[in-house]
């Protein structure tokens, strides 16, 4: 059995590299089992097809964010610095998000305890509590906070050519979020 877990990392392992890399259109089966060192057809057996082990892969890595990046409404600037910080850190987890945002997936692959649905409703709560302006979206702010959280990784449109400085970038987003939640409360 143990054997089995383990063939099924390594598969997970390889698929997260290939899916990262390559989407789901253009990964390659062939190239996950040769990485994983595994026979091909077990990657059918254990996930079923090509597009279960990407939800497979995506959704084990989506939930160490939800497990890693602690989500606070009422201290977004916060919750962009830890989601900035855990991008950088974790380059193929945002290229697979990427790929899932291009591929138009519906089927979000985690509970709803751990979903963009109840980081919504959380936004929702602090808005009619008055600490945010309800002038717009919780979807707006949301994607705003994400955008920003996420704009110095891989999946920007310099790539590598821009300024490493983390420190710095993490700075300048906790005061930009701060600034724009600020004034968005006042418009």
């Amino acid at each position: 059995m143990g054997n089995a877990e383990d063939t099924r990392e390594r598969i997970l392992n390889a698929a997260t590299l290939e899916f990262a890399a390559y989407g789901v259109a253009g990964a390659r089966v062939d190239r996950i089992a040769k990485e994983a060192e595994a026979n091909k057809s077990l990657i059918y057996v254990y996930f079923g097809s090509k597009e279960r082990l990407f939800t497979t892969v995506f959704a084990r890595h989506l939930k160490t964010v939800y497990e890693t990046v602690r989500f606070s409404a009422e201290d977004l600037p916060g919750y962009s610095a830890r989601l900035f910080d855990f991008a950088m850190d974790h380059p193929d987890l945002m290229r697979l998000v990427m790929w899932w945002g291009l591929e138009q997936r519906k089927d979000w692959p985690l509970e709803e305890w751990v979903s963009l649905d109840m980081q919504l409703k959380e936004i929702a709560k602090v808005q009619r509590a008055g600490n945010v302006s309800k002038r717009y979206a919780p979807e707006f702010l949301l994607t705003l906070i994400l955008t920003l959280s996420s704009a110095w990784t891989s999946a920007n449109p310099f790539g590598t050519s821009i300024d490493p400085d983390a420190d710095r970038h993490r700075t300048v987003l906790r005061r930009s979020v701060s600034q724009a939640v600020e004034q968005l409360c006042q418009t």
